[in-house]
């Protein structure tokens, strides 16, 4: 039976074999454009302009999401019991105590964002303070956390600018290859040979931001699974979490500001309905199967 140190420990490895791939893909499609257009600056370029336009995104991105979810900081004063959950929590991590909102809505859920520990925000649902039990809530805290103590905000930072990069390079090459861009002489081979690697460079072009998306939805489950393990890990009571995800996957509450681009945050996914369960809707899921993350929490042995 696996244990909450083993699953942590393959979660990581998991996560930076994604991220090792990332970059070979990264470097191997910008080598691919810069031949085609026999252009070297095109991933220099890319890689600096994207880094650049990331760099708003990772000073303000989680004023600009609690702004767009309404969420409202609170004080000790205001939920005394929450304020003490989530410091005593912190002590046992030995993490900075971050700041703590809470969104008005009826579903329960929760994220954590900011750029790194020490600006750190952990946000609560409404529904999760008035529906979840002490246990239930201690370990939604503890996952949210983990994430934090995990660098998973800034994992999450460095791959939107990958992703970023991806895009733009398929952008680029896509715009100077319908605009009629150099061709190449007859190194390539000229003629069909010629026609049939700018083809390749074309689909290459299209496919690979989607390649990109999945490659970044992969890294984001495995970060999930390890925030279950760790969260887990620091309670010493993994049915708590697991007791927890249960409730939040079966309540039927839809949350009135959730978005594509926020609904990654959280420790479930605020959209409610019939969701298939075929692999092809899998491998587009922001989070792993809910069934999974309890199967594998109550797998596990502290």
């Amino acid at each position: 039976m696996a244990t909450l140190y083993s699953q942590a420990d393959s979660n990581v490895r998991k996560t930076w074999f994604l991220m090792f791939f990332f970059l070979i893909f990264i470097i191997g499609l910008g080598w691919l454009f810069s031949y085609l257009l026999e252009n070297s600056f095109i991933l220099i370029g890319a890689v600096i302009f994207s880094v650049f336009s990331s760099f708003f995104s990772y000073w303000y991105s989680d004023k600009i999401v609690l702004s767009m979810l309404h969420a409202k900081a609170i004080e000790k004063k205001d939920n005394p019991e929450l304020y003490r959950l989530v410091e005593n929590l912190c002590i046992a991590s030995g993490l900075s105590l971050p700041k703590i909102y809470v969104l008005n809505e009826a579903q329960p859920n929760a994220f954590a964002t900011g750029r790194d520990e020490k600006h750190a925000v952990v946000a609560v649902t409404q529904g999760l303070l008035d529906k979840l039990e002490r246990v239930e809530l201690e370990g939604v805290i503890a996952h949210e956390l983990s994430h934090i103590k995990n660098k998973d905000i800034l994992l999450g930072t460095i791959i939107v600018i990958l992703v970023g990069i991806v895009a733009l390079l398929s952008n680029w090459f896509l715009r100077i290859s319908f605009w009629g861009g150099r061709k190449r002489d007859s190194r390539q081979g000229g003629g069909y040979l010629g026609l049939i690697i700018m083809g390749l460079g074309i689909l290459a072009a299209i496919l690979a931001p989607l390649a990109a998306s999945l490659i970044r939805l992969s890294i984001s489950r495995k970060r999930e699974f390890l925030a279950d393990a760790s969260g887990a890990l620091l309670t010493r009571y993994p049915d708590g979490l697991a007791r927890a995800l249960e409730k939040i996957n079966s309540d039927p509450n839809q949350m009135r500001r959730a978005s594509n681009s926020t609904a990654h945050l959280f420790i479930s996914s605020p959209f409610r309905g019939k969701q298939s369960e075929s692999w092809f809707t899998k491998i587009f899921m922001t989070h792993p199967p809910v069934e999974e993350r309890i199967n594998a929490l109550r797998g596990m042995k502290v």
